[in-house]
């Protein structure tokens, strides 16, 4: 048995022709519905990126415990599972947070792995001449570009051609997993010339609004933003298209699932903002693009409706290999979804460390906010104690309590540090803004009938069933005692 997964960072399902986008020129995600089972109701987990990937791995919700940070060493990860069994490994990426201290201890758990540099702030070519402070990362940008603007240069295609390598290396060998990584089409949202065209862009001026509001945006981004995601699209989609041709040619589809997925969505003026973090967990961010072709069932150029999260790929991919799936994994083996659209959950609960916890039952969404000003009360559970860019400091440290917690059965009893987070101390700030979702408040969509959620409901026999959900949920996934009374849940701590 072989897998590939191919993984892309902040794809909006909305600019995809695969679910139904008519301006964006993406005709093998089409070609990639057409050979594959596509899920209308996936959702992530965790956000942003690596709490996003930490569920890949684990099989588990990261937010409610943790913000951005490391594997620790507690977690059954994947590939690690994988290799144990002498299931071979491998990730090719460009996806720079790896080597950031967030994200350190990811890649190390593949049997194998590639890591190609520029994308973004990676600290890659050095210039000394204006620099000022390591965390500005669109000064590193600027510097990457000077050496990723020929095609075969691009970061996205170095990515490509080592997935490739690996595949045709390896075409003809069984039992292994290949993660195909991509860091595009996260922003900037950088291309090839040749990719700009269909969209009437000259020049990558314009290609990085700002995590704010529409109208603080420049007049070029404002005019521009959506037309440079949508050249990075085709871009994905065109190198896409190599790898199934690569599966049609060597007829692989015989004995190696295929997944296509992303970590989460991008809002590029939808509900007035422009990124993620900051607003409501809105759609656009959560409700993400699946894919799945499974040789077993053969199933194909169908859709699913079960309720479905990124928690289940891991599981998924330790069944199929053959492998047992550890008790602390919270995420279900989706094959009999694959096969014929059973339901393996009644709800899911998505979101960002310390904002609004969400929760949906495929039709409902319901967002709840902290029902205090100050968020609290708020703290990280870990052993592993890194934000995106550096560790804890020293200061947040002495905010640890001096007696280690050791109840959390998804750590296997691992005794962990309890860190205070509802403070300013977090060098990566600016990325969660843990206190901006306060000003929304409480949020309830009909998404089935109002799907691009202009028209909050007030009915309060929803909003008590789905907040009852999400008790339920929370209590499922070991919520701390916390996060109850940040909430102001009305059922009383678990």
């Amino acid at each position: 048995m072989k897998a590939i997964n191919i993984m892309f960072d902040s794809l909006n399902k909305k600019y995809l022709s695969a679910y139904g986008n008519n301006w964006t020129k993406t005709p093998n995600f089409k070609r990639l519905a057409q050979k594959t089972v596509r899920f209308d109701r996936a959702y992530t987990g965790s956000m942003p990126c690596m709490p996003a990937r930490r569920e890949m791995h684990t099989g588990r919700y990261n937010f409610l415990h943790r913000s951005w940070g490391p594997l620790e060493p507690f977690d059954h990860s994947l590939p690690e599972l994988l290799m144990k069994s002498h299931i071979y490994s491998h990730c090719s990426t460009d996806h720079c947070h790896y080597w950031h201290d967030g994200g350190l201890t990811y890649l190390s758990r593949f049997s194998s792995y590639d890591m190609v540099r520029g994308q973004e702030g990676d600290w890659w070519k050095p210039q000394v001449e204006g620099f000022q402070y390591k965390w500005d990362i669109r000064r590193q940008d600027r510097v990457n570009r000077l050496y990723t603007a020929d095609e075969q240069n691009h970061p996205h295609i170095r990515t490509f051609k080592s997935g490739m390598e690996f595949l045709t290396a390896n075409k003809h060998s069984d039992n292994w997993l290949l993660q195909l990584e991509y860091f595009d089409p996260h922003e900037p949202f950088t291309a090839p010339r040749r990719f700009y065209e269909p969209y009437g862009l000259g020049s990558d001026e314009h290609d990085w609004p700002k995590y704010a509001p529409f109208q603080e945006q420049s007049e070029g981004v404002q005019r521009d933003a959506c037309r440079h995601y949508a050249a990075a699209l085709s871009m994905c989609d065109y190198y896409l298209g190599k790898v199934l041709d690569f599966l049609d040619e060597h007829n692989l589809w015989e004995d190696t699932m295929l997944i296509v997925n992303t970590d989460h969505g991008f809002l590029l003026g939808e509900h007035g903002f422009f990124g993620k973090n900051y607003m409501p967990t809105y759609q656009e961010l959560c409700n993400i693009p699946l894919f799945i072709w499974d040789p077993r069932s053969k199933q194909k150029n169908q859709t699913r409706q079960s309720l479905v999260q990124t928690i289940d790929l891991m599981p998924t991919l330790l069944s199929y290999f053959g492998l047992e799936v550890p008790d602390e994994v919270m995420g279900h083996d989706l094959a009999e979804v694959i096969a014929h659209d059973k339901n393996v959950r009644e709800g899911a609960l998505f979101g960002y460390f310390g904002k609004h916890v969400n929760v949906t039952d495929g039709r409902f969404v319901y967002m709840r906010a902290a029902q205090n000003a100050t968020n609290a009360p708020l703290y990280n559970y870990t052993l592993m104690p890194s934000h995106l860019f550096t560790p804890f400091s020293p200061e947040e440290l002495k905010l640890a309590d001096q007696t280690l917690v050791s109840h959390y059965r998804y750590a296997q009893n691992t005794p962990l540090l309890r860190v205070n987070a509802n403070h300013g101390l977090f060098p990566n700030n600016s990325c969660y803004q843990f206190n901006q979702h306060l000003s929304w408040g409480d949020l309830c969509f009909d998404i089935e009938n109002d799907p691009q959620q202009k028209f909050p409901i007030n009915d309060e026999e929803v909003k008590m069933r789905m907040l009852s959900l999400m008790y339920q949920l929370m209590q499922e996934h070991e919520s701390p005692n916390e996060q109850y009374e940040r909430l102001n849940l009305p059922y009383g701590n678990h």
